[in-house]
């Protein structure tokens, strides 16, 4: 690639014109990693360069082979549009869950190159954990051809609160057999690569703000619902994590104090009436034929009357959970993901009501509520966009500016 085109080059001197060329090059650069695909005309807006310089050096960069353009109409009116091509680096993001491991390699164009999910047997351990992410890490990298030497890193997500003074999953989280193991340290030192450690629900949040359609939203609420039931929160353009980064254990707030005993020790939690797994065992009761959450989703799909009412009863209590949130922070969006996403409106309306009925009318009526586009890869990609953060590629800048190592 001709030095024209190395936006690490420094070597004009300030003020040359090769220094503004470069200077106007990154300007253009950083614009497609934060916005993705734009045309020309949006470039010139985006950047406030004049139109004839961006076809200039759009021009040079696609001649380069750093960016490729596609015809289309926008407004009606033709135009070019111009996609950043990726770099060959590429980011590693795992989820972690209590059944189920995903990973996803994702390029610096923000691309998806390869991923794969397996199931992880019951009472896994960190070690366990450890050895089938590298293995299927392994898998994807030989699959798609991809050096070893081109990863830039590892985001992995946890389900369960992460101390960020140690990096240690604490007590409460769906993984005891993780508790107060150092995640990070472990995976570092089988990856070799440098490794970020997360709540599954947080990178959720980021998700959304970096590869969902809600990049322009400085206030979401990410709810995870699934065996656990967690939340992350982007607050002015930032995820938030509060004093030690034990946030969001939306799970664990009481709504009922004569129901049943959760895991954590208190009594009448979220989880315990909402979980899937609340509702796998309600709808296991009196049946010796195996509940899983896919036969929750089809079997409400198929207008199953049992199986909704429980999905109602538990999508009022999530509303009514979500409503004091709500009250407190004032979201924007709130984005509901989990394995029960394609459930749709089966499970949006109940949660509707429920936050409808609790939350400050004005909260109630202006705030969005929607299921995750990003389906059940939202937290392994939230991962990987931690690692592109880290490496300067963040989508957009401001959501992940105060995204830290632990």
């Amino acid at each position: 690639m001709s030095d024209v085109f190395d936006v690490s080059d420094v070597s004009g001197r300030p003020g040359s014109q090769s220094a503004l060329r470069r200077q106007n090059q990154q300007r253009l650069l950083s614009a497609l990693r934060s916005g993705g695909s734009q045309t020309q005309a949006e470039l010139a807006r985006q950047t406030g360069l004049s139109t004839a310089t961006v076809s200039n050096i759009v021009k040079a960069l696609a001649a380069a082979g750093v960016v490729s353009t596609e015809p289309t109409t926008s407004s009606g009116r033709r135009a070019l549009s111009v996609t950043l091509e990726d770099d060959g680096q590429v980011a590693a993001g795992i989820d972690v869950g209590r059944r189920h491991l995903r990973v996803v390699l994702a390029g610096t164009s923000h691309s998806i190159i390869r991923e794969a999910s397996v199931a992880l047997p019951p009472g896994h351990t960190a070690t366990d954990g450890l050895t089938i992410a590298a293995d299927l890490l392994d898998s994807l990298l030989a699959e798609g051809g991809i050096d070893r030497r081109a990863l830039l890193g590892a985001g992995v997500g946890i389900p369960g609160p992460i101390d960020r003074r140690t990096g240690t999953v604490v007590q409460g989280g769906i993984l005891p057999e993780w508790v107060g193991i150092d995640i990070r340290g472990m995976f570092r030192d089988r990856l070799q690569i440098p490794v970020y450690i997360d709540n599954d629900a947080n990178l959720g949040a980021l998700a959304q703000v970096s590869w969902g359609p809600h990049q322009a939203v400085a206030n979401l609420l990410f709810l995870k619902l699934g065996s656990g039931i967690g939340a992350g929160l982007v607050l002015d353009g930032a995820l938030f994590y509060g004093h030690v980064g034990v946030t969001g254990e939306l799970g664990h707030t009481t709504i009922n104090e004569q129901g049943v005993i959760c895991r954590c020790g208190n009594r009448g939690c979220l989880e315990t009436v909402a979980s899937t797994s609340t509702m796998i065992e309600l709808l296991s009761r009196g049946t010796r034929e195996p509940v899983d959450t896919r036969q929750i989703v089809e079997r409400a799909l198929a207008g199953e009357t049992a199986v909704l009412r429980v999905i109602d009863d538990a999508g009022v209590a999530v509303g009514r959970a979500l409503a004091h949130m709500a009250n407190l922070v004032n979201p924007e969006t709130i984005v509901i993901g989990g394995p029960l996403t394609d459930l749709g409106e089966i499970l949006l309306e109940p949660v509707r009501r429920g936050l409808s009925r609790h939350a400050v009318p004005i909260i109630g009526e202006t705030t969005n509520l929607c299921m995750s586009s990003l389906g059940d890869r939202a937290e392994a990609l939230g991962a990987a966009a931690v690692v592109l953060a880290r490496a300067g590629l963040a989508r957009p800048d401001t959501a992940m500016a105060q995204v830290t190592q632990l």
